[in-house]
This record gives structure tokens, sequence and C-alpha cells, in this order.
């Protein structure tokens, strides 16, 4: 008889291998964000916290990454299965998945078919330590999280370009602010 794996278990496991401390970050003032070799960092906000405790329970469950690349899909699966009730969860989701379908098109689609056919748990998102005791294969069958990955139909590939398309525009516009307030001092400056 096999033991298993408990969502805490699985939760501290997954906060060890990725170096974020024993609470995950939660105690932080300030979290830093790795984003292409540059590390940002944002305030950790009681919204922020709250979601983030269901956002890594996600990441138990589903085995995304926490590259740029996993940040993309599971916040793409995350979007699709319903985190309209977390406006933290889903202003930052809808960032990240815009950053990971401009990299990784097809696997923020493969994400997003998934979640339109699953459920997660940002209905739990003020009852997360009743999470932690239950098998992970328990919550990953609740969620529907047991069955092989659906094919993506074309209706999930548009529902990608028009959900990521207007964030990664405005990603752009916020990248480039900088460098054209800097243009324009330059120019009032000559």
């Amino acid at each position: 008889m096999t033991e298993t794996l408990t969502m805490g278990d699985a939760r501290t496991a997954y906060y060890e291998r990725n170096g974020f401390g024993p609470d995950g970050g939660d105690s932080l003032k300030w979290v830093p964000i790795k984003i292409l070799g540059l590390t940002l960092y944002i305030p950790n906000t009681e919204g922020r916290r709250r979601a983030v405790r269901v956002h890594d329970l996600h990441h138990v469950v589903t085995g995304y990454g926490t590259d740029l690349r996993g940040e993309g899909e599971i916040s793409a699966w995350e979007v699709a299965s319903g985190c309209w009730g977390s406006p933290t969860a889903l202003a930052i989701n809808l960032g990240a998945m815009g950053l990971g379908a401009a990299i990784a098109p097809r696997r923020i689609a493969r994400a997003w078919a998934r979640g339109r056919r699953s459920a997660n748990l940002y209905g739990e998102i003020d009852g997360v330590d009743r999470l932690l005791p239950r098998p992970v294969d328990e919550v990953r069958a609740a969620l529907g999280l047991d069955r092989p990955p659906p094919p993506v139909r074309a209706r999930d590939a548009l529902a990608v370009a028009a959900v990521a398309g207007p964030m990664l525009v405005g990603l752009a516009a916020i990248a480039a602010a900088p460098v054209i307030a800097a243009g324009l001092v330059v120019r009032a400056l000559t």
C-alpha cells in the first residue's frame, strides 16, 4: 500500500524545490518577480497573499512549472477554470498569460483548454488550511485533473488570442513607456 502525499506535504516540497522558503514568501513585504533576466519587486498585499496561497496549490495539482512558460500555463489554466472572483488573481494571471502566449502560444492554448474543462480551488480562497490534509490525488480528481488533457479546439486558441492579445499590447506599452519618456526628456533638453 502506497501512502498518498497530502496537499500540505506536496506544497512544502514545492516551496523547497523552488527556493520559496518555508512560508512560500507569504511573510515578505515585497516579492521578487523575475522576468527575462530582470528582477522586479511587487508589493505583497493581502489580496496577493490570499490568491497566491491558492495559486501555489494549483502548481501542486497541475504540475505546471514556475519558469515564465509554466507561470503562463498556470495563469491560462486559472483564468479558463475561473479565477474571476479574485480580482488580484485575475490581474496577475492576465499579465502572466499574455507573456506566456508571446513565448509559448501552444502551451498556453493547451493549458487554457485544460482549464476550460476542469475546476480550480479559488472557491476555497478563505479555507486553504482545510485543503492541506487532503490527498493530492483526491484533489486532482475532484478538479477533473486526473483525466487526459483535452485537445485544443479552435475556440480555445481564439479565446487565448482574445484574452492575451490586449494584454500583450498593454505590457508592450508599459515596457516602452520609460524609453518614450526618456526620449521626450532628451528632446526637450536639446
